[in-house]
């Protein structure tokens, strides 16, 4: 299965130190601040707060540093600054990868992102490089110990606008349009389910495999992007 997204390696932070917690943290409130300033303070009626509170919420991030977040968003320092950017390029082995980050000084953030790659065997990509490897989708996981009727879970979501399921170790990955996330999870909620992730994500086309050499390589460059504030996902094309 195509190793899709490292997310899960910032959820896992959860029994981890206080600084490491703080960054996570710090990472998850400018997610939250620029999708508050993109569609409104109320996530009733942002869907994209609304996933970037629940995942915030999935990490055990504090209720008043979700509400500081957003109320952040309404003219708090930096807030103008602040702005998503979507970094390509390589990594060992010629690992295609694509790495999203949340910044309030791009200039910084791309001369950052550029030396850790080229410090572990990656360099950075001009813009369209890699992103053609790749879908846009939708995607939703849903632990699978939740799911007390698979086939009707499964009807649901695809007459909801799933257009792929998958199991992967623990958990059911639904694979949407980007356009119908909103509504596939409206479905799944529906069935009184409550999915542990839901979000925009970049999914390799045709997964390349790689062998363990280049992967140890691959996952330490990884870990080293992730440790940037400013990095919030990394995304490959290696399985």
């Amino acid at each position: 299965m195509a190793r899709h997204s490292h997310w899960h390696n910032i959820q896992l932070t959860k029994g981890k130190a206080d600084a490491k917690k703080a960054q996570t943290f710090s990472k998850f409130a400018k997610a939250i601040t620029v999708a508050a300033k993109d569609g409104g303070t109320d996530p009733n009626f942002n869907f994209k707060l609304r996933m970037a509170v629940d995942a915030a919420k999935a990490v055990s991030m504090p209720k008043d540093n979700i509400d500081r977040a957003i109320e952040r968003a309404t003219g708090g320092e930096g807030c103008d600054q602040l702005k998503e950017v979507v970094y390509e390029g390589y990594g060992p082995g010629g690992i295609a990868l694509i790495v999203t980050c949340v910044t309030d000084n791009s200039t910084r953030t791309v001369a950052e992102v550029k030396n850790t790659l080229s410090r572990h065997g990656g360099n950075m990509g001009a813009s369209g490089s890699v992103m053609w490897m790749f879908d846009k989708k939708g995607m939703i996981t849903i632990p699978t110990k939740e799911i007390k009727d698979r086939d009707a879970v499964e009807l649901a979501v695809i007459d909801g606008g799933a257009q792929d399921l998958r199991t992967v170790n623990d958990r059911l990955e639904v694979v949407c349009e980007v356009k119908d996330l909103a509504a596939v999870v409206k479905v799944v909620e529906g069935l009184g389910i409550k999915p542990d992730r839901s979000g925009i994500e970049y999914l390799a086309k045709d997964p390349l495999a790689a062998d363990a050499s280049v992967r140890d390589a691959l996952d330490t460059l990884i870990e080293a992007l992730e440790e940037n504030n400013d990095v919030e996902a990394v995304y490959t094309n290696e399985f």
